[in-house]
């Protein structure tokens, strides 16, 4: 009997622990889901995915063009379509 109640506040621990996890990551506010793609975008960049990243700027001014991260995007974006003029 001893086992299973251990068993059962075990389960009800690491349940209480994914609410908490997944409580904040949904409650993550426009800044920091904006500032996580800015970042997803700049890893593109360095990878040699200008495509990608592209795209994810592109989603940054539609999805959340009053933050900073938006700015940002907009300027790499002029930088990325500059380089991609230069290109053969």
């Amino acid at each position: 009997m001893k086992n299973s109640s251990f068993f059962v506040k075990s389960i009800c621990i690491v349940f209480l622990m994914l609410a908490v996890c997944f409580s904040t990551v949904a409650c993550a506010g426009p800044e920091d889901r904006a500032r996580d793609l800015y970042e997803t975008a700049q890893f593109e960049e360095q990878q040699f995915n200008p495509e990608h990243a592209g795209k994810l700027y592109r989603q940054i001014l539609a999805d959340y063009p009053e933050t900073e991260a938006a700015e940002l995007a907009e300027k790499a974006l002029r930088k990325l379509e500059h380089n991609a003029g230069k290109r053969p």
